[in-house]
């Protein structure tokens, strides 16, 4: 009876240690440092901790929000973040001024910049001899000016004026006609107060199919750490997944660490929801097109290597 339950309570440990990612040990620690107050594109990272898909692929995963400006870079640099939340184009010119960052995965699978506008504007050369509010970032004049041209219109006559981050007062003000933002955010905002505004996707007028929000870590991490950088990736994708099947409970995720308007939140994830990256893959011919369209309209200097700024053969 003793040998019976003896090896019944190995068989049962054995059992036991098929489950999760962690079973050869703790889980690793690991943070992500989100680029943005949190909206929907962040829903999957945070529906990775609440379903606890981090600890099944062997990683404790804290967020680490914004402070008073977009730093997740920053953070990733200092040795603060393990894993950062970019733009795309960020990405880029962090590696122009000689970071050795790395992309590693694809939130979503489209551009979401826009030049977004009061509702008297029909088309983007509409915007000719009117004011046009950019933040200062360079990637601004980069949205706008493929759009005119595409539209036959030409950038030169816009008569741009710095807002910083407040496009969405400016606009509601009729202090700008039009701005360069993210239809998903600043868009829908707007939307939801009645200002229906007119919406030009950079996609719609002649920009590759992008990913804009990637997922991004030292090179350094990736070589020394590749399993950690992994096992992320493995919960974030599991938590895209989780969010296309049910999107309720991200949503509550997000109002609650954006202090948001719960509302708000659901609105962003509707209009966001086609275009989320349940794989989190890069498509390497998109990516080819992508470093094409930025060296083209200025946004780098000079068109960057796919295969350095990207780790493409990752899970």
């Amino acid at each position: 009876m003793t040998r019976r339950l003896t090896a019944l309570a190995i068989a049962a440990l054995a059992l036991a240690g098929c489950g999760g990612g962690s079973a050869g040990g703790a889980a690793q620690p690991a943070t992500i440092a989100i680029d943005f107050t949190p909206n929907a594109v962040h829903a999957p990272i945070y529906a990775a901790t609440r379903e606890h898909f981090d600890r099944d692929h062997g990683v404790n995963l804290t967020i680490r929000g914004p402070g008073t400006s977009p730093d997740s870079l920053k953070l990733l640099l200092a040795g603060k973040a393990d894993v950062a939340v970019l733009d795309i184009h960020d990405l880029g010119l962090a590696r122009e001024r000689g970071a050795d960052v790395v992309g590693i995965g694809a939130l979503v699978d489209r551009p979401l910049a826009a030049i977004i506008c009061a509702p008297n504007i029909t088309r983007p050369r509409d915007l000719q001899g009117r004011r046009v509010g950019v933040s200062g970032l360079p990637s601004d004049p980069a949205v706008l000016r493929p759009v005119m041209q595409a539209d036959g219109g030409a950038f030169a006559k816009l008569h741009l004026i710095t807002i910083g981050f407040n496009a969405v007062p400016n606009l509601i003000a009729h202090r700008v006609a039009g701005v360069p933002a993210f239809w998903n955010v600043e868009g829908v905002l707007l939307q939801r107060r009645g200002f229906h505004p007119r919406i030009f996707k950079l996609d719609d007028y002649g920009a590759p199919h992008y990913p804009e929000v990637v997922l991004v870590t030292k090179r350094s991490t990736l070589v020394k750490r590749r399993k950690l950088i992994e096992g992320v990736l493995a919960a974030i994708a599991d938590g895209s997944r989780s969010v296309l099947k049910d999107p309720a409970p991200a949503i509550d995720d997000v109002a609650r660490a954006a202090d948001a308007d719960r509302g708000l939140i659901a609105a962003q994830m509707s209009a966001l929801k086609p275009i989320v990256n349940p794989s989190l893959r890069f498509d390497r011919g998109v990516l080819e097109q992508w470093a094409s369209f930025d060296a083209r309209f200025g946004i780098l200097r000079r068109r960057p290597s796919v295969a350095r700024t990207f780790a493409l053969n990752l899970r």
